[in-house]
């Protein structure tokens, strides 16, 4: 029987274990040892092209690589995309689910979760000034009343009654950004129209509609995923309706603000500032007008979840496991194309390759 193919795109197990795992199994990999993160200063995104014999494509790590509907039409047979990220939104899966093509995903908590933290830290260190007093004290100043940062919690001894926080996108990173503040007593609101009722009583943040969530809150933070839907989502019209010192924290994907629409409340000081991990175009162009505000604007390079001892490496055994199911002719965990499942049974459902 000839040997089923794994061309693995952007590979993340540095050690390549989970590699010869796979072949010890009898599958043929093609897995070139360049770290992810390597490719990360690949402007161009880059179509992905699978062999004509690869039945499961993996370790598509970020968006440089994109798996489009030619891509697959490129791999008859093929069964699975696989991402050691929880983001998916390189992949087409309007393509995927019409071709039978499963896409999963790989939420581990390393991932999700050190978004989350990133996010907590990012709208600490704008309300609290962290970088303009470190700065000013190293540059000689001293105590200034510029300097002043934000007070976070309520306060009974005076009725202050804290800051709102508005969480758009209430899965599990919006969750845990909810689950982290809630010992600083600040007024929580989200809008997720996606999530059970249930969820935001679990997280103790009350129910809103996108606008009114945009109107109320000092911080908006945005975890929802990049969908047709949310492309543009937070541009010129919302952000008007923002408070003069609100600020926007976006560690979701770039594309959900109208990066230019931005620059311009944040030039015009019609909001208070940014705090962006990701951005339209990465790396961006040096010439991005954003890059040149001043500390309006915290910018990072897509890589909140990197911490040591996490980063993606969590999902190397997650990637590997939903190959080997797939080539089993057994549905992996994680689908993020429900939808093509009976397409999926009736094409490879029990029809084992190893």
């Amino acid at each position: 029987m000839t040997k089923p193919k794994v061309h693995v795109y952007q590979p993340v197990d540095d050690t390549g274990e989970s590699y010869r795992r796979m072949a010890e199994a009898g599958i043929e990999v093609f897995a070139p040892m360049r770290n992810y993160l390597d490719s990360a200063n690949d402007r161009e995104q880059v179509e992905v092209m699978f062999d004509a014999a690869t039945t499961a494509a993996a370790g598509v790590a970020n968006r440089t690589k994109r798996v489009t509907r030619k891509s697959m039409e490129s791999a008859p047979q093929l069964r699975l995309i696989a991402k050691y990220t929880v983001g998916y939104d390189n992949v087409d899966l309007d393509a995927a689910t019409e071709q039978g093509v499963l896409v999963v995903h790989s939420p581990t908590e390393t991932n999700w979760g050190g978004v989350a933290e990133g996010t907590v830290a990012n709208i600490l260190a704008m309300l609290k000034k962290v970088r303009e007093r470190d700065r000013h004290v190293k540059n000689g100043g001293w105590r200034d009343m510029k300097l002043q940062g934000v007070y976070l919690g309520a306060r009974q001894i005076d009725d202050y009654p804290g800051i709102t926080l508005g969480i758009i996108g209430l899965g599990r990173i919006g969750s845990r950004v909810a689950d982290l503040f809630q010992p600083w007593r600040i007024n929580i609101i989200a809008h997720d129209p996606f999530v059970d009722e249930s969820k935001f009583v679990l997280h103790n943040a009350r129910p809103v509609d996108l606008e009114t969530l945009l109107r109320q809150s000092d911080v908006v933070t945005i975890h929802c995923n990049l969908t047709r839907a949310t492309t543009g989502m937070i541009s010129e019209a919302q952000l008007s309706l923002m408070k003069p010192n609100a600020i926007v924290v976006n560690a979701a994907r770039g594309p959900i603000v109208d990066i230019d629409a931005l620059f311009t409340a944040l030039d015009r000081k019609q909001i208070g500032g940014a705090a962006l991990d990701v951005l339209p175009d990465e790396p961006p162009d040096p010439q991005t007008p954003i890059l040149g505000l001043d500390d309006r604007v915290m910018l990072s390079p897509h890589m909140i979840s990197n911490n040591l001892r996490s980063g993606l490496t969590a999902a190397v055994p997650w990637v590997e496991k939903a190959i080997m199911d797939a080539l089993r002719g057994e549905v992996p965990r994680h689908v993020v194309n429900p939808e093509v499942l009976p397409l999926w049974r009736e094409r490879f459902g029990g029809k084992a390759l190893i």
